[in-house]
């Protein structure tokens, strides 16, 4: 059952006065591939940086006031400030105006705000956050310390996820549309480098002592290893075919192993053991998984990501030498579990839920939700930032807060399946978001809904190779129009389709 307690949770546990981290560099560089593949511009390169560890890495000091946990919240255009100290939920950054706000013009051609607020990283100092639009093409550097944008710099084509270096000096994003990694001179506003990589490359971490970029891959079986010093690919991992490409990525802290989310084929992870490069375990985790990360408890090192299609966060033991095993599924109090981070000390873990427009906050000890806060529209990326100097609620706003979302069944009728929507109250209109799974591969659906005798079309998708649609999206005025209940049939003819009057309120547009 969905829990929210409004603003405030109970206090993080321990006393222990707030010290600076101290991260070791163990990361061992492994073997080289022979023919290493130029970067490609030829751009002068400065010397590199020191690297500054901390306090911005997990595994360091207790919870802070002056830390924050972010998300990207992809429907109101917004990063969510929170405070995890107290759970309390501070405002919204806004970067643009919501999806479908019909005053703002959100399509039309006037409009020159951000659209698709996704992706999310930060600095290993603590005093920047980088946040990635991915229909907009364009990352932004916000001071954490003010919320200020202080940066905008515009990139190729479906940029997704990325980070600063360890230096603090570049950020390195995958452009998943164009299948490079820009990198990316923030102050100057300017791309300096691209770094060709394989199809539709998703993230880019880097490891613990700032040497080796790693790059995931959401349309190749492949992972690759950048030396950041040259730019060079140096090795290049291949995925088992069956598992599938890899939406998200996360290296543990020690830098030994790099877990990869594969939602291409419903349910995998894989992992890859970062001294041998070799593909250690791929583990059979649920359909969408999504994203990895780790903690630290009395000595045992644990693995957690979510399953977006079970609303779960699962918990693996790590062991040397030996597969992951699975110590505990926890039932999320709400809906689409997505991106999650730790807090430095390692007694929470925060976990966005995309279609509940909230966030878990899970203890670590327990391995159970203690705390669930209402957040932007459609959370995506999480990132738990330490920081070391106050924060501030200057520049934050409401935008995105306090809207109405529903969760409903979706009746399947026909055929074999379940399915469940997401209602979500935009600007002028409402989003209804359709799951469905089990059904007949490769076959069109159309979703309806219902209001006493009436039955008014929303929209028609089609299943993929396992049955499933994954998300399809209508805009209606589902609220206002009383509409009471959804109901997925196999696409029919005209002269087969349900009869019933169309609200002229009640149209919109539709995609699969």
């Amino acid at each position: 059952m969905p829990l929210f307690r409004g603003s405030r949770g109970p206090a993080s546990a321990g006393a222990v006065t707030r010290t600076a981290a101290v991260i070791a560099a163990a990361m061992t560089v492994g073997p080289a591939a022979s023919g290493l593949r130029p970067p490609t511009g030829g751009v002068h390169r400065p010397a590199a940086q020191a690297i500054t560890q901390a306090p911005a890495l997990p595994g360091a000091q207790p919870i802070s006031p002056d830390d924050r946990v972010y998300t990207a919240d992809q429907d109101s255009n917004t990063v969510t400030v929170i405070d995890p100290k107290t759970d309390t939920v501070l405002g919204t950054i806004p970067l643009g105006k919501p999806r479908m706000d019909t005053d703002a013009d959100v399509l039309g051609a006037m409009y020159d705000g951000q659209i698709g607020v996704h992706g999310l990283g930060f600095s290993r100092d603590g005093r920047y956050l980088d946040v990635i639009d991915v229909t907009t093409n364009a990352v932004h550097v916000i001071d954490t310390a003010t919320n200020q944008v202080l940066h905008t710099i515009y990139l190729g084509r479906a940029p997704h996820e990325g980070f600063f270096s360890p230096d603090g000096n570049q950020l390195w994003v995958a452009e998943r549309g164009q299948d490079t990694v820009a990198v990316v001179d923030w102050r100057n506003n300017q791309v300096i480098d691209r770094i060709h990589s394989e199809d539709g490359p998703s993230k880019v971490v880097f490891s613990p002592d700032g040497r080796l970029a790693y790059v995931n891959h959401l349309r190749a079986d492949a992972f690759d290893v950048i030396d950041v010093a040259s730019h060079r690919i140096i090795q290049h991992v291949a995925i088992p075919t069956n598992a599938g490409g890899s939406s998200d990525e996360a290296i543990s802290p020690d830098g030994k192993e790099i877990w990869l989310g594969m939602p291409n084929n419903g349910k995998t992870t894989t992992v890859v053991n970062t001294q041998t490069y070799r593909v250690e375990a791929v583990l059979d985790t649920g359909p969408r998984t999504n994203h990895p990360n780790f903690v630290t408890v009395d000595g045992v090192d644990y693995a957690y990501l979510t399953v977006g299609e079970l609303n779960q966060t699962l918990v693996y033991r790590r062991s040397t030498g030996r597969a992951p095993t699975l110590v505990k599924r926890i039932h999320n109090h709400g809906a689409g579990p997505h991106g999650l981070w730790p807090s430095p000390d390692n007694t929470r873990i925060y976990v966005a839920l995309q279609y509940s427009d909230a966030v878990d906050v899970i203890d670590t000890r327990s391995m159970k939700v203690i705390d669930t806060l209402r957040v932007g529209q459609s959370p995506m990326a999480l990132v738990y930032l330490a920081r070391s100097s106050p924060g501030s609620t200057t520049n934050l706003t409401r935008q995105g807060l306090g809207m109405r979302i529903e969760n409903r069944p979706v009746a399947v009728q026909g055929v074999s399946g379940t399915g469940d929507a997401q209602l979500r109250a935009l600007p002028g209109v409402d989003e209804v978001a359709v799951r469905a799974r089990g059904l007949p591969p490769h076959r069109a659906f159309t979703v309806y809904a219902t209001r006493g005798i009436d039955t008014i079309a929303l929209l028609t998708a089609t299943s993929n190779s396992m049955g499933v649609i994954p998300e399809a999206l209508a805009f209606v005025a589902f609220f206002a129009n009383n509409y009471e209940n959804l109901i997925l049939r196999p696409a029919a003819t005209p002269a087969t389709a349900p009869r019933g009057p169309v609200d002229a309120g009640g149209g919109g547009t539709a995609k699969g």
